[in-house]
């Protein structure tokens, strides 16, 4: 029996949580689950194909494989492990761009700043880097395509864990609220034949959809539309779906944006929202760390069931079921009150 390790070493090792996070992230920049797909490799090996200073590099391999993510054998040599090999580029729903955007410089001098939010209940990130978040990776050219990256990465992992848990073969035309290139709409409309898509966002955005739809044999059932969700949504929707978009915003945005879904979607219709559900008391989940990534980039929040029930209730709707997937996301169903 592993014997227990008394309070002070387990509250040191979660203190050094951030350390091990931010080792990963070096890793998933520098692509070395990539490198080490066909085989063990030393550090001096991968040191030379990375450009980077080899002891150094051991260093952080070695902290990484003492966690799971990676493993080193009696001869120096680091291969992949269950924990690493999501971080392969071309993984299904690989978190390598993922792991590297959640580490990087601007995450870590954000999170410096948390006490800031902590007192004031606004996002740090605006005092850290002098504009909103959504403004910055729009400004920085750099620093957009890795958040970009790694929202493709999470869009593809957690768009299959949706299409595997819901049946959508009751809806006749589906509309992508933010549904950004549309790999989730499409991904629905591939496995579900009989359905009609509308995908939904800024008009720049969905202008880049066109060639994801064509690849998925999907772009003939599905209208791209431009605008603005606190506006207006399409029209005549049986259903509307929405994937990590209610969490960026405030309650009142949230309503704002949920009315609109229920004013445009024809009678009988459904909202879903994919979202992290936050379990109640002392449950470990990731949503509640997410749940401060919120706090301090945007006005939005991770909810729990009941803030949802809430939410849905103020837009007209009724909250029917919360559908888990195989993923931390989890699809909340809501129909119009009757």
């Amino acid at each position: 029996m592993t014997q227990e390790l008394p309070p002070p070493v387990l509250l040191m090792q979660m203190l050094f949580g951030f350390a091990s996070s931010r080792a990963i992230g070096v890793t998933a920049e520098l692509h070395i689950a990539d490198l080490l797909k066909d085989g063990a490799k030393t550090a001096d090996e991968l040191a030379r194909q990375t450009g980077v200073h080899a002891r150094s590099l051991y260093r952080v391999l070695r902290a990484c494989a003492s966690v799971g993510v990676y493993s080193e054998d009696n001869e120096k040599k680091f291969s992949l492990t269950p924990l690493a090999e999501p971080l392969l580029s071309n993984a299904q729903g690989s978190l390598r761009a993922f792991a590297e955007m959640i580490t990087c410089d601007w995450q870590f001098q954000t999170w410096a700043e948390l006490p800031y939010s902590v007192k004031t209940g606004k996002p740090s990130f605006d005092k850290v880097h002098g504009k909103s978040s959504f403004e910055y990776f729009w400004s920085n050219e750099k620093a957009g395509k890795v958040f970009n990256d790694a929202m493709t990465s999470n869009s593809a992992f957690s768009s299959v864990a949706v299409v595997n848990a819901y049946d959508f073969s009751s809806v006749s035309k589906l509309v992508d609220v933010g549904g950004g290139h549309g790999f989730l709409l499409a991904s629905i409309l591939a496995k579900f034949g009989n359905v009609k898509g509308v995908l939904y966002d800024t008009p720049a955005i969905v202008a880049e959809a066109e060639k994801l739809l064509h690849e998925h044999g999907v772009a003939e059932r599905c209208e791209t539309v431009g605008g603005d969700f606190f506006e207006s949504v399409p029209p005549g929707g049986d259903g509307y779906i929405m994937k990590h978009i209610i969490h960026d915003w405030s309650d009142e945005q949230c309503i704002a944006i949920l009315k609109n879904c229920r004013k445009a979607m024809k009678e009988g219709g459904r909202v879903l929202v994919v979202e992290m559900v936050v379990p109640e008391g002392n449950e470990p989940s990731p949503a509640k760390f997410l749940d401060l990534q919120m706090l301090q980039f945007l006005p939005g929040c991770e909810r729990t069931e009941k803030e949802y029930e809430a939410l849905f209730d103020e837009a007209g709707l009724s909250l029917t079921r919360i559908i888990p997937t195989m993923s931390p996301f989890s699809i909340i169903e809501g129909f119009t009150k009757q």
